[in-house]
């Protein structure tokens, strides 16, 4: 059987293996066993037979040999026998797909080319009659000769033209259209189409606008927005349409679709910005008289926007090549009308109509800088003149408005470095009036009434515009703009407000990325002159300061004189006796300026090293030793702060840096012979015992290969560590000391200890473990250091189970299974120290493991244990879900369900929050879980809902939401006969003391008013 006859039996139901068989023939092709000749005889009377299916399969064949030849196997002559044997039967399938791979190849010319354009056109005059597959066949070869032997069709002239036009016209499939209209563009762009612009235009604008919506699985991806691209590319390619376009466009604009609109619009813009500005000059004003109506009555924003764009489009385009102001340019002329119209609304700005006014003449601004000269020339001296008339300031504030309008045009134009700069021949029109925006801008922010906010923030936005506009003020003037904004920030009393010193130190920000050396010599000095050397009476005075410095250290320079300046205020805050607070207020200051910046990559760390934790942890422990007095960095609350921030910049620091901390995590940079670890000695005052809290910061900023000389894991220094950080937590009855040693242990256990070396923490835990059981033995200590040690392992997932079911086994116990049910909430609660950017172990799969364990035997469980001890199961249960992800949750509803029901009878009130919670999570994700349990749920919600005495206000407003939630998710006619009752209870909901409580109860009831009863005839 011959390679031909195999192929014509394999293609229609195994077309792999039918393209294999053609590869195998063009592989003998090239290597001589079998010349041109033989196949195209091979064929035979496949190719003549009556048959189009045989004839299509027979030239298919061919077509897939010839497509898997290299490009220049074939001769001229081959090619061009090819060619006129496909023209010949290009109306059979297959012959197209040969024509478009023989285009490709390099022997294939122009007279090629146009042997195959006229093939087509006359075989396929009726080709919309066509299917689609064989359509697109044709306009695949068409895009193909487009884009390889574009020259051959353009040199036949008007015969493509027409012949295109005539050929693709009345296409309707969206693939077919994609390709057509990227060709028919091709056209209108290179091609000479005088005397065929109105034929062409009809062949594309008869598709606009596109109503194409895919179908939700269409293979293909293609989007109306798609079509409505191209379609748009095509509208716009040539200035020749604008006769035909822009009066069909203006009169689409009638159209009560805003989707129709939208399209307009846009399109409108695309043309404005190709056709030229002699074409487009012809009906600019007519566009403007059609686009106004769009946003001076604007009813739809996202339309005006559209408008907006489609003004400025015009106005760009009739700007090309303009140096010059000429009041006869188009441009002049089409802004002539915009700019009078855009003045008499002005006329009154607290107009509805004022307001996009300003908006035009913003837009039109931004379109060229000989735009903007004509548009401030013709609007400002006028603006002006009703500003200084203005007999109101709400009159004043609308304008002002439209001010910063403007200017936000002209900084578009000429503020940024790479926006074109103004003609040499116009100057910037905004010069001429700087003194009376200067003014009057001025005058509105600082001799104005307190009571007016709202004018005074829109005066210090005016003055931030004369400030970003480039090269606008002079250094004295913009000296002047920051001492106003420094003045508001440094003495006005607001009585409260603070809306105007909010604006004011975002407006010194923005000025401080533009000249931060005014913020430096103006801003800074006249700030901390303000901060006290010692304790201040008003603590918000300085906490205002404070945090307006910490703003403005966005740029490098200005963050490291702030960090100088702070922390000699420090010294000078501690020397002079200066409380906690406000120590602990510079100390979050630092905090954060350094939080903004790249402390890796900071050529100043080891500097903040030196001084923030060398310099300032040592002068804590000299404090605490009697070495110095003790201040306000000794407070625990200050301990923390500081702990935090030498915890960031520890954490910045390279391997040989982190590893000398490592060295001083107890001695904390003091001489040991004054200052002994307080792990090695169980007698220490409380004020040396404070500073674990560093140590423990410390600790969780270096990595475990740094934690020196604790790294080496074989010689057991890290367990005899953990024994002595255990026996002083067991101890310890600071509740700040105690916290910090149980947050060490569990970083001893989480992230220092090696895999093999955990079993010294299981050891602790069994230890004390079986402790517990015993009454006599047990202690609330001891239980918080299983937990945070379990916390530790858990993470990591270390033992897990077997450290889980000790926990569990626990809340059995008759007087202390509470307090270890309580304990469950901590295992997967986030930790600041404990963090993945301190370098703990934190597994994937830790929550769903812990999730996987424990809630089953504690449903379990819960069935058979006494009724006592129930709610320790419960409580534990609580602070499982507390920090679990939602999506573990769900699948595990329909245990849970019940268990949260009774977790609504605890007393414990954040139990109860927690539990609530869920249930409205898993009300929003299965509400069908909920239905069989509502006459149990609405009654406890409603308890829960009641009795401010009882119930804290976030368990009164989350019954109040989880109830709400009921009427739309669960259906009504289970509902119904509880509507009486509910609506009835929440009557005394109405007058709960909490505001947010008797809003929910008000949203609440309306829910379950409006639920609709049933037909009676159902």
């Amino acid at each position: 059987m011959s390679e031909v006859q195999q192929y014509m039996l394999l293609v229609d139901n195994d077309k792999t293996a039918a393209l294999a068989i053609a590869h195998q023939t063009a592989q003998d092709l090239e290597s001589n066993r079998v010349t041109l000749i033989n196949i195209v005889q091979s064929l035979g009377g496949y190719i003549n037979d009556d048959s189009l299916k045989i004839r299509s399969r027979a030239v298919q064949y061919l077509a897939q040999v010839i497509g898997q030849l290299s490009s220049s196997f074939l001769s001229r002559q081959q090619v061009q026998v090819l060619c006129q044997f496909f023209c010949d039967r290009i109306e059979d399938g297959g012959a197209a797909g040969g024509l478009k791979t023989l285009q490709g190849m390099a022997r294939f010319n122009k007279e090629m080319a146009a042997m195959t354009f006229r093939a087509m056109t006359k075989h396929f005059e009726d080709l919309q009659t066509r299917p689609q597959a064989e359509r697109l066949q044709i306009v695949d070869l068409l895009h193909a000769l487009m884009s390889q032997n574009r020259t051959a069709l353009k040199d036949m002239g008007d015969e493509t033209v027409i012949g295109i036009t005539d050929l693709l016209s009345g296409e309707k499939d969206p693939r077919n259209l994609m390709i057509i209209f990227s060709i028919l563009r091709v056209i209108m762009v290179e091609w000479d189409i005088s005397s065929h612009a109105e034929p062409l235009f009809d062949s594309v604008f008869c598709y606009f606008p596109i109503t194409f919506r895919p179908k939700p699985d269409d293979p293909y991806g293609i989007t109306a927005q798609d079509l409505k691209t191209r379609l748009r590319d095509c509208i716009a390619a040539s200035g020749q349409f604008a006769p035909f376009a822009f009066p069909q466009l203006i009169d689409k604009l009638d159209s009560t679709s805003p989707n129709v609109k939208k399209d307009v619009l846009q399109t409108i813009a695309s043309c404005a910005t190709s056709y030229g500005v002699t074409k487009l000059s012809n009906y600019s004003v007519t566009l403007w008289d059609s686009l106004k109506y769009e946003i001076l009555n604007v009813q739809e924003e996202d339309l005006a926007d559209e408008a907006l764009v489609a003004l400025q489009a015009i106005a760009s385009g009739l700007s090309r090549g303009l140096t010059s102001s000429d009041q006869s340019s188009p441009l002049a002329i089409y802004l002539r009308p915009i700019t009078k119209e855009c003045n008499e609304q002005l006329q009154e700005p607290q107009h509805k109509q004022a307001k996009p006014a300003g908006r035009i003449l913003s837009s039109l601004g931004r379109a060229s800088p000989i735009a903007l000269y004509l548009v401030v020339r013709a609007v400002i001296p006028s603006i002006i003149a009703i500003y200084q008339a203005a007999e109101s300031i709400s009159k004043q504030r609308a304008l002002l408005e439209v001010i910063i309008q403007i200017f936000d045009s002209a900084i578009v134009i000429q503020g940024a470095s790479n926006s074109p700069s103004l003609p040499k021949d116009v100057q910037n029109p905004l010069e001429l009036f700087k003194d009376n925006f200067f003014m009057l801008a001025s005058q509105a922010l600082m001799s104005t009434s307190a009571e007016e906010v709202s004018f005074r923030i829109m005066a210090a936005r005016t003055l931030l515009r004369l400030f970003s506009l480039r090269n606008y003020l002079q250094e004295n003037e913009a000296g002047m703009i920051v001492q106003y904004l420094d003045e508001i920030m440094l003495t006005e009393d607001l009585n409260g407000r603070d809306d105007l010193k909010n604006e004011a130190i975002k407006t010194l920000v923005e000025i401080s990325k533009i000249k931060p050396n005014l913020i430096m010599s103006i801003t800074f000095p006249a700030f901390m002159a303000k901060l006290p050397d010692h304790s201040p009476s008003d603590q918000r005075s300085y906490l205002v300061i404070l945090e307006g410095l910490a703003r403005l250290s966005v740029e490098r320079t200005i963050s490291e004189t702030l960090i100088r300046r702070m922390l000699s205020k420090l010294d000078l805050v501690l020397e002079n006796d200066g409380s906690s607070a406000f120590a602990r207020a510079i100390l979050s200051t630092l905090y954060y300026v350094l939080s903004q910046r790249n402390l890796v990559a900071d050529p100043s760390l080891n500097t903040y090293y030196e001084k923030i934790v060398v310099g300032l942890i040592s002068r804590v422990v000299s404090a605490s030793i009697g070495q110095r007095p003790t201040t306000g960095l000794n407070d625990e609350s200050t301990l923390e702060t500081l702990g935090r921030l030498a915890n960031m910049v520890v954490r910045a620091l390279d391997q040989e840096k982190q590893q000398s901390v490592g060295l001083q995590i107890y001695s904390l940079f003091a001489d040991q012979d004054a200052f002994a670890p307080i792990p090695d000695r169980q007698d220490s005052p409380t004020v040396q015992r404070m500073t674990m809290i560093l140590s423990t910061w410390l600790m969780a900023g270096i990595g475990r290969a740094n934690f020196l000389p604790f790294a080496v894991p074989d010689h057991g220094k890290l367990q005899i560590l953990l024994d002595k950080l255990v026996k002083l937590a067991l101890i310890e009855d600071v509740p700040a000391i105690r916290n910090s040693l149980l947050r060490q242990i569990s970083l001893v256990t989480n992230k220092l200890l090696s895999l093999e070396q955990t079993y010294h923490a299981t050891d602790i835990l069994w230890k004390e473990s079986s402790g517990l059981l015993e009454a006599r033995n047990l202690t609330e200590n001891s239980i918080r250091v299983i937990f945070w040690i379990s916390k530790g392992l858990v993470l990591r997932l270390a033992k897990t189970e077997e450290v889980l079911q000790r926990l569990l086994n626990l809340l059995s116990n008759d007087d202390h299974g509470l307090v270890v049910g309580r304990g469950f909430r901590l295992l997967l609660a986030p930790d600041e120290l404990l963090s993945k950017e301190n370098g703990a172990t934190i597994r994937l799969l830790a929550h769903q493991r812990v999730f996987d364990y424990c809630v089953p035997k504690i449903a379990a469980d819960f069935r058979h244990v006494e009724i006592s001890i129930k709610p320790n199961f419960l409580i534990a249960l609580s602070g499982i879900l507390k920090y679990m992800p939602t999506e573990i949750v769900v699948a595990q509803i329909e245990t849970l369900l019940p268990l949260l029901l009774q977790s609504l009878e605890l007393k414990d009130q954040d139990v109860k929050a927690a539990t609530i919670e869920s249930l409205i999570f898993i009300n929003q994700e299965s509400p069908a879980a909920v239905e069989g349990h509502i006459p149990s749920l609405i009654n406890r919600l409603l308890k829960s809902a009641e009795n401010p005495n009882e119930n804290i206000a976030r368990v009164r407003l989350n019954a109040l939401r989880c109830l709400g939630m009921f009427p739309g998710k669960i259906k009504d006619s289970g509902l119904i006969p509880y509507r009486y009752s509910v609506t009835r209870a929440l009557w005394e909901v109405l007058d709960d003391p909490k505001r947010d409580v008797r809003k929910a109860a008000v949203v609440c009831r309306a829910a379950w008013l409006n639920l609709d009863e049933p037909d009676e005839e159902e």
